[in-house]
């Protein structure tokens, strides 16, 4: 009796070890669409179910219906900057993508994307963004066996976002504002470093106890260009200690000070006192 009952044992837990380890394949594969329109990097996460003969919009997908716009979880999509889609604007972030498909066009329908439950997009409070989308019927004879999101006629400033199962083609344009993106980083890059980047260029090389005139110059820059501020104030008076100029050094922390005691911060006032008793000595 004891012998079966350990002899059932193994047998059940290499059974459940067995389980464990067979994969199989999804009868809705997931997918994820990656494409950079412009400047605009978006993406798509969603799964592909299969037509195997059924008759899909207007019987599998009713119309004038919420669809999921896939199978599985709520299909994802995902912009890295804003865009217009359908000539409606959508801010940067991850949307949860449903659809309300119609004959002649479909309603796509972008709920801010809080969980992977499509359903309870379906009966939250929350007003989607909506867009629509026209249709597209295949010549006959063709079709699509797997839902296929993507992207086609890409430009600079746009492409087309397409849905596309069994005989029919949902599309409609994105817009980015590519030329506008352009013309900023140009003029950033054409107008030179920044006062941030003089500072950060300075206070590096002091960190790492590089060319201390260099460093110096470049703080100087950096103040010159309106970054007065008690933290860079404290690094140049370093600066200028390990230059051997205590005197300059001094009169950077008296500032530093100051400007650290109109913003209340407590820290930059203890180190600069420090040093000053420090410096004095010297």
């Amino acid at each position: 009796m004891k012998k079966s009952f350990l002899l059932l044992t193994f047998l059940l837990g290499t059974l459940s070890w067995l389980q464990a380890q067979i994969q199989t394949p999804a009868a809705s594969p997931a997918a994820k669409v990656e494409q950079r329109i412009g400047l605009v990097d978006v993406s798509v996460e969603y799964s592909r179910p299969s037509v195997k003969g059924r008759e899909i919009f207007g019987g599998l997908v009713p119309y004038d219906e919420i669809w999921r716009t896939g199978a599985n979880a709520a299909t994802k999509i995902t912009f890295s900057d804003s865009v217009t889609i359908g000539g409606v604007g959508l801010k940067k972030g991850s949307y949860a993508l449903l659809t309300k498909p119609g004959k002649q066009s479909w309603t796509l329908l972008f709920y801010p994307h809080n969980n992977t439950d499509w359903t309870s997009y379906k009966g939250t409070d929350v007003v989607p963004i909506s867009v629509t989308a026209d249709v597209t019927t295949l010549p006959k004879g063709s079709r699509m066996e797997s839902l296929l999101i993507g992207f086609d006629d890409l430009t600079n400033s746009g492409a087309n976002f397409q849905i596309t199962w069994d005989n029919v083609i949902v599309s409609t344009p994105i817009k980015v504002n590519t030329d506008v993106a352009v013309e900023t980083s140009i003029a950033k890059v054409m107008a030179g470093p920044s006062a941030q980047d003089y500072y950060s260029a300075g206070n590096y090389y002091y960190t790492e106890k590089k060319d201390m005139k260099q460093a110096l110059e470049w703080v100087n820059k950096s103040i010159e260009m309106g970054n007065e501020k008690f933290w860079v104030l404290r690094t140049k008076s370093l600066i200028q200690h390990e230059l051997g100029d205590d005197a300059g050094a001094m009169d950077s922390a008296l500032r530093s000070m100051e400007l650290a005691k109109e913003a209340n911060n407590t820290e930059y006032i203890k180190l600069n006192e420090q040093s000053l008793t420090e410096w004095r000595k010297g």
